[in-house]
């Protein structure tokens, strides 16, 4: 009788812990990314605008300051600037960006891995690099100057900047929303006489709605945000982001870069409320009994994609190959045979060595933990119930770095953790604090990357978990991860080329040990030597290339052992 008593009670205390489990591993989990989000977005946000709207002697002057400010023709004239260029970006890079992403994943071009490799290149360079690269080939001196009537410094040298260095990533977003399709729906709409065009409007288009509309939002957001491709290529056409990293870096008006950085906050908001909205109106696009879609042959169809898919691909390798040859020549445009002379770094200002090797350990810290993470929290926010209210307010936190200009949130960091009573003010100046700043930057792509891969799958599958009392924990480990495991490498190689990209925060919060490539990019084109600029450029690009091969070649290897354990297990939770 004992013994069946006690046989009773296993499944009552199993289930019992299953549920405390589940509880610390969601409720507790929000928090904590809560807290994190507070102390690495919000309270820096804040410390923003206190400087912004301080009167205090030596701070941002008050409201009166901001009045004139944004009262003046000049900030008129900028914002102008900015939206004029940013929708310019976005109507350009969008639409090409879905045709591409459409061409790799819904039709049966050849060479695809390769095709994606090449659109992801500009991900793996900083944002001064298309810049440096479209002055040697349409600049004053440069290769292909006779093909334009006006020189590049402009508006058009900053659109056409700005669209190669946005374009990877629409692209990322939009190759998760494209990646997943139910077959059924597709065979369903064939059997009832519907042609590949209204295929695409009714099943294709609305399931990516809310995908197309967070690459424009992103797009947007980066170019207008950006300071990186204005102030190589810029000229006389000046636009917000490059006045507040004049007022910040040249003129130290850091009230003046505050109020300009607030101004830029505003996408973030408007792009929240949308999302919200067009996620109430979007189900789910894949269920648990969903088949894999595989696109049927059309010649025409597929050579039409592969033509816009060469074009876009020569473009893009046009514009990085030329940053590479110029770093090998040894003094354009006068001796251009080949030299490394631009490679020693340690002859130049800049950082030498150290700077590359600090960008290393800054990109790999970030890539491991930013990575575990962010979609650990995208996951918690979008496949688990209960706590709407937390939900809204860690989507809304997500979402504010989007929109926050590097050197703006660089420059929150330097006014709240290098307070004298913050206790956290030991952090400043260090490697940890450059990590921390480097995950908050770049965690908006980050996240939607994460979403729009974890909406297209099915509450079922967690209901599968729940019905089998299986830890909720175990089963986003077991199934979850390795279901979303190319949208996670995606997010672990943003990441890390991000970090060792990473500029604009990072050049208020460095110190002399601390330096990184990236600044010491910019620090050499300040100072005039565009060639060792270039080099330095080249080597994060190649850097980042290999280690892009490297995860490539391991997720695959991960991804095998997955699915094989899956085939052979007898049940995946």
């Amino acid at each position: 009788m004992d013994a069946v008593i006690k046989l009773d009670n296993v499944p009552a205390k199993g289930a019992t812990r299953v549920a405390l489990g589940d509880r610390l591993f969601v409720t507790g989990g929000k928090y904590l990314f809560l807290g994190l989000l507070i102390l690495a977005v919000l309270l820096p946000l804040l410390a923003i605008f206190w400087r912004g709207f301080s009167g205090e002697a030596g701070q941002g002057g008050g409201f009166v300051a901001a009045r004139e400010l944004f009262a003046s023709a000049n900030f008129h004239w900028l914002l102008g600037n900015s939206l004029k260029v940013s929708l310019s970006v976005a109507a350009i890079v969008v639409p090409t960006a879905y045709l591409f992403a459409y061409a790799l994943q819904r039709t049966l071009i050849p060479a695809k891995g390769l095709w994606r490799g090449i659109s992801l290149l500009p991900l793996l360079a900083p944002s001064m690099l298309p810049g440096i690269a479209l002055i040697y080939l349409f600049g004053n001196q440069g290769l292909l100057r006779e093909w334009l009537p006006d020189n590049i410094y402009g508006f058009w040298g900053i659109v056409l900047g700005e669209a190669i260095y946005t374009f990877p990533h629409a692209l990322m977003v939009l190759l998760s929303a494209l990646g997943m399709a139910d077959a059924r729906l597709f065979d369903a709409a064939a059997s009832m006489g519907a042609g590949p065009w209204k295929a695409f409007r009714s099943i294709t288009w609305p399931a990516t709605l809310q995908a197309v509309f967070a690459a424009f939002c992103l797009v947007f957001t980066l170019t207008i945000t950006d300071f990186g491709v204005p102030v190589v290529v810029g000229g006389d056409y000046q636009v917000l982001a490059l006045e507040a990293y004049k007022a910040v870096v040249g003129q130290q008006q850091f009230g003046r870069g505050a109020l300009i950085g607030m101004v830029l906050l505003l996408p973030a908001l408007l792009s929240f409320g949308v999302d919200a909205w067009l996620r109430r109106r979007q189900g789910e696009a894949m269920s648990g009994r969903a088949q894999v879609f595989h696109p049927a042959p059309s010649k025409v169809r597929d050579a039409c994609f592969l033509a816009l898919v060469l074009v876009v691909c020569a473009v893009l390798l046009l514009v990085l190959g030329m940053a590479v040859y110029s770093s090998l020549v040894k003094f354009w445009p006068y001796n251009l045979s080949l030299s490394l002379r631009h490679y020693a770094f340690e002859e130049t200002a800049g950082g030498g060595w150290l700077a590359y090797r600090n960008s290393l350990t800054l990109a790999t810290c970030t890539a491991i933990f930013g990575s575990a993470l962010i979609f650990t929290g995208a996951y918690l926010m979008e496949k688990t119930r209960g706590q709407q209210w937390l939900n809204q307010a860690l989507r809304l936190l997500s979402f504010v770095p989007m929109a926050v200009p590097g050197l703006v949130l660089g420059l929150g960091y330097v006014f709240f953790f290098n307070l004298p009573g913050n206790p956290l003010h030991a952090l400043y100046g260090s490697m940890a604090l450059l990590v921390i700043c480097s995950i908050a930057h770049f965690l908006t792509t980050a996240q939607m990357t994460a979403t729009t891969a974890l909406r297209q799958l099915d509450g079922e599958f967690e209901a599968a978990a729940l019905s089998l009392k299986a830890p909720l924990w175990r089963h986003y480990l077991r199934v979850t991860v390795p279901i979303c495991l190319p949208a996670l490498l995606d997010i672990i190689r943003y990441l890390f080329v991000s970090a060792m990209t990473t500029v604009s925060a990072a050049i208020f919060l460095y110190s002399p040990d601390s330096i990184l490539a990236a600044v010491a990019v910019l620090n050499m084109d300040d100072a005039g030597n565009v060639g060792g600029a270039a080099a330095m450029s080249t080597l994060i690009l190649l850097t980042s290339a290999a280690v892009s091969l490297l995860l490539a070649w391991a997720s695959r290897g991960l991804l095998r052992r997955s699915q094989a354990w899956r085939q052979g297990s007898p049940a995946t939770t």
